[in-house]
């Protein structure tokens, strides 16, 4: 764990604060097109060629990047640091009761959030969405129970609602404190199995930031084909 002292951090703005743990790489908006793509092809009825798209966006690139969040060599890109006066883990009987948003919740902070990460901004993907997708092209959408055997591309873009200051240090289940992001970003916060402030790992919050809007859909217009 690198605490940001002068001897492991030389660099002056180690500690500036920045919007995400690692700047997405070109390849996952890529493979977010080809699914796009699918989906297209999909609804015309070439199924053939959705299989093909799909397969295709089962990037090693975009595997290698989110294994950086939260792979064995993930300690290389976090930073953690004390920070006085930040709320401790809390009792579990001191948690609010409610950990997981409701339907109307999330319903309500997707039509705020849209499908994009609030905080590196690449395009996410229900789980919903990808468990109809697997009916239809299991050969193509691999999902086992080992992260390794995953498809890249559905693992770096599964929707995720997450709480911004975290369950077990205080936050509450309200959609005031509760934003969308991928599983990397979510799952990043978590390294050593502790929730982290953002102030404790050096990000900004993204509740700041404007929404980022685009034509992405989140493939929701495969549902029901």
């Amino acid at each position: 764990m690198n605490n940001g002292d002068a001897s492991s951090a030389p660099d002056p703005d180690f500690w500036a604060p920045r919007p995400c743990f690692c700047e997405p790489v070109p390849e996952i908006f890529h493979a977010a097109e080809l699914l796009d793509r699918a989906v297209d092809a999909h609804l015309g009825g070439e199924h053939g060629r959705a299989e093909h798209l799909i397969t295709k966006a089962n990037m090693p690139e975009v595997r290698k990047w989110v294994e950086s969040l939260w792979g064995s060599k993930s300690n290389q890109i976090h930073r953690f640091r004390s920070v006085e006066g930040a709320q401790p883990v809390l009792d579990k009987n001191d948690r609010d009761p409610k950990r997981e948003p409701s339907g109307d919740q999330k319903l309500q902070i997707i039509n705020r959030d849209r499908y994009h990460c609030r905080f590196c901004g690449i395009p996410v993907i229900r789980a919903e969405i990808r468990n109809v997708m697997r009916r239809h092209y299991e050969n193509a959408l691999p999902w086992p129970r080992t992260n390794a055997g995953e498809h890249a591309a559905f693992q770096c873009l599964w929707l995720q609602f997450d709480h911004v200051l975290p369950h077990c240090r205080g936050g509450r289940t309200e959609i005031d404190n509760l934003v969308i992001t991928c599983a990397p970003c979510n799952y990043g916060r978590n390294y050593g199995r502790l929730a982290w402030t953002l102030e404790e790992v050096g990000l900004i919050d993204p509740r700041t930031r404007p929404v980022k809007r685009s034509t992405w859909d989140g493939l929701e217009r495969f549902v029901g084909n």
